[in-house]
């Protein structure tokens, strides 16, 4: 080979050699650790991101329940509560002072329920027309005697002397004072030789105690 053509081979060699050198990288001209990172796939033209994703709201709370609201329950343990009638109590009258021919009246909270015994118990006479009249003061309905189930309350019924212008009966009927209009059963009571005067047979209220019934 002419000494002029190895000189050319030579050159365009070294000339391959240099252009490789200054060339873009290996990584570079791969989309390497050079190239930048698409932060987001692009949204196609025309369609709106979709929201993220809401949490269900939670459940109300339930509200107490209290006194006077319709659908509530009150928080007053006699709230439901009512009188006592005849259909929920048993009846017994025992003779308590033979001279007035005076009786002990007695009722009891046969149901499974408390009830609350109002006021004075209305009692009548056999077949005599008329009833007995109230003596004393009663409580209030708020104030009245709460009988739970199998609990006892008394009323005396006062008799009197025969003044001539009486007659005498041997039974007695009673029922519940339950401020409504409520229509009874009366209960009976034997009373042998309980003498009724237009003046002077008088019950009072109910009380919790046989003592204070017939003081």
């Amino acid at each position: 080979m002419s000494t002029v053509l190895r000189a050319t081979v030579v050159l365009a060699a070294i000339s391959a050699l240099t252009l490789t050198a200054c060339g873009p990288g290996g990584d570079d001209a791969a989309g390497g650790a050079a190239s930048p990172t698409a932060s987001a796939k692009p949204t196609a033209p025309g369609t709106k991101p979709s929201a993220p994703a809401s949490k269900p709201p939670a459940p109300a709370p339930k509200p107490s329940k209290t006194a006077g609201t319709p659908g509530k329950e009150s928080t007053d343990p006699d709230y439901d509560v009512f009188p006592c009638s005849t259909f929920d109590v048993k009846f017994t009258a025992n003779l308590a002072e033979p001279t007035t021919s005076s009786y002990l009246l007695k009722i009891t909270n046969k149901g499974t329920k408390p009830c609350k015994a109002l006021g004075h118990p209305v009692v009548t006479f056999g077949d005599l027309d008329g009833q007995a009249t109230e003596r004393g003061t009663a409580p209030a309905i708020e104030d009245a005697i709460r009988l739970a189930p199998g609990q006892s309350a008394y009323a005396g019924l006062m008799g009197g002397l025969d003044d001539g212008r009486g007659k005498t009966v041997n039974s007695i009927a009673m029922t519940m004072n339950t401020e409504s209009d409520l229509t009874q059963t009366p209960l009976k009571a034997s009373t042998p030789g309980l003498y009724v005067s237009p003046d002077n047979n008088s019950v009072t209220a109910w009380f919790t105690n046989a003592e204070d019934a017939l003081s």
